[in-house]
């Protein structure tokens, strides 16, 4: 492999949706940043080092290069970017799971070029009032960028960076994610929802709901279908779910397997 690039200069940005213009915000006063997005291409900005629209090539010519785009475009947006990568540049991907745009990622990109697995785990509506103390998890994948673009994001942007494999990240996601945009989509649909006489709980969980509403249909999609290990948990929900059920319309907590109800004593706790 080619030596690494040692000074990120320039930061390419291919995709410009919720999640590109928050990125692109957050990196425009430290990067010259490119942005390719046919669909929404973004207006030159002045500010900071400046931002400018570009191609394929143009966001394949920076040091790092980001796929800020969902995850079924990944294959599509690495095509496009491939022919013209440089050695030793870094591209790294913003999905919300890991193992399927990794092996991507692996299986196409040119063999000098370094990769990165992130997944900020935050969104636009979490990050309203800035990075500082949210989190993002890495997993390095090719290269030995990771440790100084952790330092970047922990000391100059004032992230919480969790170092992690992409199989252990969504294994931890299925569970994080999977179930409360879950629980929000149910939510949604039960509307119109109490607003008056509510109690701190419930307002919490409304918090929660409203910080996922909005997401892209993708982003929902991606988080339940395109994570190895969300349908384990989305199963072993529902099936507890369905055991809440029984009981509380039989009086007796019974599995929904059909097992033995509890021994005498045992407690429902709630």
């Amino acid at each position: 492999m080619s030596s690494p690039i040692r000074t990120v200069s320039s930061i390419g940005i291919m995709g410009f949706g919720a999640f590109g213009r928050l990125m692109a915000r957050h990196l425009q006063p430290h990067f010259a940043l490119q942005v390719c997005d046919p669909a929404q291409p973004p207006e030159p900005d002045p500010s900071g080092k400046g931002l400018r629209p570009a191609d394929a090539a143009g966001v394949a010519a920076c040091d790092l290069v980001v796929l800020a785009v969902p995850v079924p475009a990944i294959p599509a947006a690495i095509a496009a970017l491939r022919p013209h990568l440089k050695a030793g540049a870094v591209v790294l991907d913003v999905g919300s799971v890991k193992i399927g745009p990794a092996r991507a990622m692996q299986e196409s990109l040119p063999a000098d070029v370094e990769i990165i697995g992130t997944h900020p785990l935050f969104g636009p509506q979490s990050a309203r009032g800035g990075l500082a103390g949210l989190k993002i998890a890495l997993c390095p994948i090719r290269g030995r960028s990771t440790p100084r673009i952790a330092a970047f994001l922990r000391h100059v942007l004032k992230l919480r960076v969790v170092v992690t494999t992409a199989d252990a990240h969504d294994r931890e996601v299925a569970m994080v994610q999977g179930l409360t945009h879950l629980i929000a989509k149910i939510l949604v649909r039960m509307e119109p929802l109490p607003r008056t006489m509510t109690t701190a709980s419930f307002d919490l969980l409304m918090q929660a709901t409203e910080m996922v509403r909005y997401d892209a249909p993708n982003v929902f999609m991606a988080i339940e279908r395109a994570n190895p290990h969300a349908k384990a948990v989305r199963d072993r929900f529902f099936a507890l779910a369905e055991e809440m059920r029984l009981f509380l319309e039989n009086g007796d907590l019974q599995r929904a397997d059909g097992a033995a109800p509890p021994a005498a004593g045992r407690r429902l706790a709630v």
